[in-house]
């Protein structure tokens, strides 16, 4: 009987160190091609001010320089017992055409924000726009440049 315990044990353990998430690795964020296209042409729409009862999206600072990889966490803020809409976060690299992170950064995002461990970017500076939504329907955008030194 210990015998049986002991290697249903052993399966389950295995079967959940094969279930880990394929983010255990670095995730290439912004690639070096993706960072050679040209940037947005005209002004970019920044983050609306004035009161709102929208949702908020905001970076966690990093102390000094950045280097690649580099742990990005946003935070998200809801009000009113409002709460993310995970479904509707969207993430994209501010490019000539812009980049879809969305389905690279999905895996990271839950609704207290998002929490990459360890992103690859390539050096140079990278406009980034987080959309999102609270279950109330309000939107929310915030940009950010990444800057990253070789």
């Amino acid at each position: 009987m210990r015998l049986l315990c002991l290697g249903l044990a052993i399966c389950v353990a295995a079967g959940l160190t094969a279930l880990r998430p394929a983010h255990a690795a670095n995730l290439v964020l912004i690639t070096a091609d993706e960072a050679k296209l040209p940037p947005p042409k005209g002004a970019i729409a920044m983050s609306a001010r004035g009161v709102t009862r929208g949702p908020k999206v905001e970076l966690v600072p990093h102390a000094g320089a950045i280097r690649s990889p580099v742990r990005l966490q946003l935070k998200f803020q809801t009000y009113g017992g409002s709460k993310v809409d995970l479904d509707a976060v969207q993430a994209t690299y501010l490019r000539t055409p812009n980049v879809d992170l969305t389905p690279r950064i999905r895996p990271f995002v839950n609704a207290s924000g998002i929490d990459v461990p360890a992103a690859e970017l390539p050096p140079g500076d990278h406009m980034v726009r987080i959309d999102i939504k609270d279950s109330d329907g309000r939107a929310a955008t915030a940009n950010f440049v990444l800057k990253v030194e070789p």
